[in-house]
């Protein structure tokens, strides 16, 4: 049978209760549209108008929001992706994530824009989604099951996806994940807030409906050059689409970025075992993509015999040279442990690592060292089932340094451990991990790409840092809004005539140096265009970059009612005051005097939170 014709969005969210199994049906209206665009932002929306502040994370009054966006189903480039939003079990602030598994193109084209779930259900339970609602389903013979087996039981791949949880979710480990297919919303403990909830999995059931945007001519233009610009710029083009995110080792290790035993250095002479090129000749490795994807990032390959997931270059950094393992085999063992579990293997790293120092300097007792894979699955599966020490290592770093000391190496910003790049070799980053609203994310502003892979502004300088924080935390806001992969934003505004046809030098010495005018030239129209083309709204690119401060600013707003200020825009020790071992000039970052500064270009008042000015006139409040 043919799809019907679903033009735009269907401005349609469904809001389920576990406890009382009602569902409603919320009608998006054309401002909230307009000023939170959709994915992240209307989730984060959503939430803010319904959850009270200080609400338990793993209360039945949390809310779960899964926000697949406009771009879903459009067969827009790498447009395959969703959101999810709610308050972290891990930090107890507002944690937003991206996914790129299958269930966010269910879900639309079943003729929602999203799905709300609060409550709490009485037994094991999961819920499946079709065109005409909400049906209640017994999952007591999936509870106890991995995250990615457990998938084939409750849905046929042909007919319908879900997003999932294993057994760390089920024991409610605060840094559980959310997986759909082998994709993973993998930060601050999504999956411990559905485990809490006894929600094993929502399924969706879709393919009811074929969706068109509003003006098909401009979003054909938009698609075209999109797809011409994603080809054409060397991190997508090439990097990523031959070699996969773990084409970020050399050049971190390269400039001395690359965490190893735990952030006490920047480099290692192994560290080329562990890179794109080496999984590529090691294990002969192909595309592995997300649904309508045009870079190709995602890979698998043979690992010891079995065909696998090639870790991302976060789990490598995190999981391999972090902990001083360069094994690909083991690492890829690793990442498959955790996605069965069904958690983070970022958290999961910084974990480990702090064990194996926190073991070494005497504040406790394991078998777990640098260097050596000995007793690391074991962890890995204690955690996930909060068994013995287990428990306590799933708590995260900050916890565990609370409890047994060790504070200054537990490389965590807010509670949510680190990512894998050193920012004592590149400052900008380190303001961006300081104030990123979920906590320790490489995500919420990626300088790095600017600071070191592209290398347009000066690393090691304060200047320019502020300014180009704000302005990528807004434009990733954007994104994820959209929801769109954030890797086109390398293509998207790096290949456009204007940045393309200044030379290198100039464009480098007007960021460095003039940041404010240099922000303000940055071309990011086709993302409007996408927005506009498939929505029918228009709206001018300083009105769509403005939604993107809108979201940032509601999102760091819900965090300060709940006690996130100044205090916690910092970084931990080892980064303020510890230079890198390989770092003769022992650098550290300077982060006091970039802070003032991003405060008063967000427009947040000496001890960063936004003013009532600045909520007033971004409107989030009357």
């Amino acid at each position: 049978m043919d799809a019907d014709i679903l033009i735009g969005p269907s401005n349609k969210i469904l809001e389920v209760d576990l406890s009382s199994q009602e569902v409603k049906i919320l009608t998006v209206t054309e401002k909230d549209r307009k000023m939170y665009l959709g994915g992240k932002g209307l989730g984060l929306k959503l939430i803010f108008d319904r959850l009270k502040e200080g609400t338990d994370p793993l209360s039945p009054e949390n809310i779960i929001a899964f926000m697949p966006g406009v771009m879903m189903a459009t067969g827009a480039p790498c447009s395959g992706r969703f959101a999810a939003v709610t308050k972290s079990p891990l930090t107890g602030i507002m944690v937003c994530a991206s996914c790129g598994g299958l269930f966010g193109f269910q879900l639309k084209t079943a003729g929602w824009d999203g799905i709300l779930v609060k409550g709490k259900a009485l037994e094991p339970t999961y819920i499946e989604i079709t065109k005409d609602g909400v049906s209640f389903k017994d999952a007591k013979n999936v509870w106890g099951i991995d995250a990615i087996s457990s998938q084939s039981k409750i849905v046929d791949k042909k007919s319908g996806a879900a997003v999932v949880i294993g057994p760390a979710g089920e024991n409610i480990v605060p840094f559980a994940n959310i997986v759909s297919g082998e994709r993973f919303l993998g930060r601050g403990g999504m999956g411990a807030v559905m485990g809490s909830k006894n929600l094993k999995a929502i399924v969706a059931k879709g393919g009811v409906y074929k969706i068109l945007p509003k003006k098909m001519d401009s979003f054909d233009r938009a698609k075209k050059l999109a797809v011409k610009y994603i080809n054409s710029n060397p991190m997508t083009g090439e990097s990523y689409r031959n070699y996969g995110t773990p084409s970020n080792v050399n050049p971190s290790d390269k400039e001395w970025i690359l965490p190893v035993n735990n952030f006490a250095t920047g480099t290692h002479n192994k560290a080329f075992e562990i890179s794109g090129i080496a999984m590529k000749e090691k294990h002969n490795t192909k595309h592995h993509a997300c649904r309508s994807c045009s870079i190709l990032c995602g890979k698998k390959g043979t690992f010891d015999g079995k065909s696998l997931p090639v870790p991302e270059f976060e789990t490598i950094g995190l999981l391999g040279s972090n902990i001083g393992i360069f094994d690909t085999n083991q690492i890829a063992e690793w990442n498959k442990i955790c996605a069965d579990m069904g958690m983070d293997t970022i958290s999961a790293g910084g974990v480990i690592a702090w064990v194996m120092e926190a073991t070494e300097k005497g504040l406790i007792s394991t078998n777990l060292k640098f260097g050596s894979p000995e007793g690391v699955s074991e962890a890995l599966y204690d955690i996930g089932n909060a068994k013995d020490f287990g428990k306590e290592m799933g708590r995260g770093t900050r916890w565990l340094a609370k409890k047994y000391g060790g504070s200054e190496f537990a490389m965590e910003v807010k509670g949510l451990e680190l990512a894998a790049y050193d920012p004592r070799g590149a400052f900008g980053q380190g303001l961006a991990y300081a104030v990123a609203n979920r906590g320790g994310c490489h995500l919420s502003a990626y300088m790095v790409a600017v600071e070191v892979y592209f290398n347009l502004i000066d690393r090691f300088a304060v200047e320019a840092k502020p300014e180009f924080t704000k302005f990528f935390e807004s434009l990733n806001c954007c994104i994820n809004s959209l929801q769109i992969c954030q890797f086109t934003a390398f293509p998207y505004t790096l290949e456009v005539p204007m940045s393309k046809l200044t030379p290198k030098p100039l464009l480098g010495f007007l960021m460095q140096n003039i940041p404010a005018i240099a922000v303000n030239l940055i071309d990011f129209a086709l993302y409007r265009d996408f927005w506009s083309s498939v929505t029918g709204i228009w709206m001018s690119t300083n009105e769509f970059l403005r939604a993107g401060d809108r979201i940032h600013v509601l999102e760091r707003y819900m965090n300060t009612r709940e006690g996130i200020s100044r205090k916690d825009d910092t970084l931990p020790d080892r980064l303020l005051k510890e230079g890198r071992a390989c770092d003769p000039d022992k650098l550290t970052v300077p982060l006091d005097k970039m802070l003032d500064a991003y405060y008063k270009v967000r427009g947040y008042d000496s001890n960063g939170i936004p003013t009532q000015k600045l909520l007033k006139d971004l409107e989030i409040i009357n």
